[in-house]
């Protein structure tokens, strides 16, 4: 009798899940034109060439990503996409260009040493010549015992960074276990990182600020921070301020754990180490830098008032090529839009690709985007908040909607390196979820099968979440991007496989193209709860 019950259990649950599953349509007659197009007359490794090779580092309001602003609405425009534009996003700061750095020990030997300018810092006006010294700078108490005796060094800001031999490979490949688990919900503690302490991140960043004055005033040539990766990989991304009128410090590099563990120890052995370095840039102060957005449609027809957009961050750091972050997003939105050009999709609602400028430094072009054309809340005023960014402000205040809030069925991000999609993060959206369980069903035998409930985050689907339109970013394969190529000097073309992006670029295609012909918009939670108000005293 118990088998029996369970059997009938079974049966109905069986019968019950696939049923709701199938009320959503899936176009096979699409599907099919998208993958025949996609595998047999792909241009997207050409894009990458383009952004990576040929435009190259693409930092927040530099020449490049205006280059890259132009390129890219050119191409979309050629491709038959309407309305191509590139949008200011104003006011931004200072542009900066890296012209030259060369660094090299010349006592107690000689080397050729490793190091690339963080971003926004200045050069150091020729060549100058220095002896390295370590200072531990974490507390005002270490900024008065090194008072008076920096002037004319090479500081060294880190402790030696011992290496472990690799008994791994760098990149990696979703196993099924892995999906398996990703699939599965996780509550309470262990569903994330915890929550920021944000007094103690604004206190570090108010002594962060200390520093370059300091250092200045101390005659510093030139400080060097140890990069944490290794094998001659550098990650370094920001310094100093692209900020005008707020102070850069004196140049500041990144070198390569190797070497800066080598010219470490010979300071621990009391030897004499003096340092060469020249660093030449170009803050371009006298046209102020704006950043950018890229916007194109694919007009809609009975629902063309309602928006489907994708896309992915065309600003990078300045180390590599900004290959797998994010040119790698960049050109499978790009492909996605160029197959259902190409097919002569006829989609009912707006499909508009948006390449976002300012990511990098907190989601900025998005965050401009919703703004100004979405939904908007008063930022915090607390002045214990007042040296964070903005984006890591409260937010206070009900939220504003503005005319598309309603119009924005949902937005479809990239931006997790150069591997292929397995899946989606539903970001909590049940209903969302069911629907993209059938959307990857034609494209399990490309390995993408997994949707989670679970949300993801540190990317520009992140600001649409936040104020309630359905806004998701693909599961994409972890490949060597954090082991290797996140903001570091090997994000580049070599880093991408084609197979993974072309993959990727049918799948995205399909998701917008399904999203854009549905009867309904996309399912949406709960908006957003409204700020706590404040206790009266």
């Amino acid at each position: 009798m118990r088998l029996i019950s369970l059997l009938v259990c079974s049966l109905l649950v069986s019968s019950t899940l696939p049923a709701f599953a199938a009320d959503e349509k899936v176009d096979l007659t699409l599907v099919n034109k998208i993958r025949d197009e996609g595998t047999n007359r792909s241009k997207i490794m050409e894009t990458l060439s383009v952004l990576t090779d040929e435009i190259g580092p693409r930092l927040t309001g530099s020449p490049s990503l205006k280059k890259a602003g132009d390129w890219t609405k050119t191409q979309l425009t050629d491709w038959g996409l309407q309305n191509a534009q590139v949008v200011s996003i104003a006011p931004f700061g200072r542009s900066w260009v890296l012209e030259k750095a060369a660094m090299r020990m010349v006592a107690p030997s000689k080397l050729e040493l490793v190091a690339i300018p963080k971003a926004w810092t200045p050069g150091t006006d020729g060549v100058k010549r220095g002896k390295v010294v370590y200072a531990k700078l974490e507390n005002d108490d270490d900024l008065a015992k090194w008072k008076g005796k920096l002037k004319g060094v090479i500081l060294m800001r880190d402790a030696m960074t011992p290496t472990k031999l690799h008994t791994t490979p760098d990149a990696k490949r979703y196993t099924e276990q892995e999906l398996h688990d990703l699939a599965d919900m996780e509550l309470g503690a262990a569903s994330g990182r915890p929550p920021m302490d944000m007094a103690d991140v604004a206190k570090r960043m108010a002594f962060a600020k200390k520093i370059n004055p300091y250092l200045t005033e101390e005659g510093v040539i030139a400080t060097v921070n140890v990069s944490r990766g290794d094998d001659g990989t550098i990650f370094v991304a920001g310094g100093g301020s692209y900020k005008q009128g707020e102070p850069t410090g004196p140049a500041a590099l990144v070198m390569s754990t190797e070497q800066y563990n080598r010219v470490f120890r010979l300071i621990e052995k009391k030897k004499d180490v003096e340092v060469e370095v020249e660093v030449a840039v170009n803050f371009g102060d006298e046209d102020p830098a704006n950043s950018i957005n890229v916007f194109a449609d694919i007009p809609g027809t009975d629902k063309k008032d309602e928006i489907v957009m994708l896309g992915g961050h065309l600003d990078s750091w300045h180390a590599g090529t900004g290959a797998t972050d994010n040119a790698a997003g960049v050109a499978v939105a790009m492909e996605a839009v160029r197959l259902l050009k190409a097919i002569n999709f006829k989609p009912r609602r707006t499909i508009r690709i948006a390449l976002w400028g300012g990511e990098e430094q907190g989601l900025l072009g998005s965050r401009d985007f919703i703004t100004k054309n979405v939904a908007a809340r008063p930022e915090s005023t607390d002045p214990k908040e007042k040296d964070l960014p903005s984006f890591m402000r409260r937010p206070t205040g009900p939220l504003m909607l503005k005319p598309l809030h309603g119009k924005i069925s949902a937005y479809y991000n990239l931006d997790n390196g150069g591997g292929k999609i397995r899946g989606i993060y539903a970001e909590n959206n049940a209903a969302a979820k069911v629907i993209f369980d059938t959307w990857l069903a034609p494209f399990h035998d490309l390995g993408a099968k997994t949707s989670t409930l679970r949300k993801t985050g540190s990317t520009d689907h992140v600001s649409f979440d936040a104020v309630g339109v359905p806004g998701f970013q693909f599961i994409q394969e972890p490949m060597d991007y954090f082991a290797r190529t996140h903001h570091s000097n090997m994000d580049v073309y070599d880093k991408l496989q084609k197979s993974d992006m072309m993959q990727a670029a049918m799948i995205m295609a399909n998701f917008v193209a399904h999203t854009a012909n549905r009867d309904d918009l996309i399912p949406r939670k709960p908006m957003p709860p409204e700020p706590a108000k404040p206790a009266t005293p």
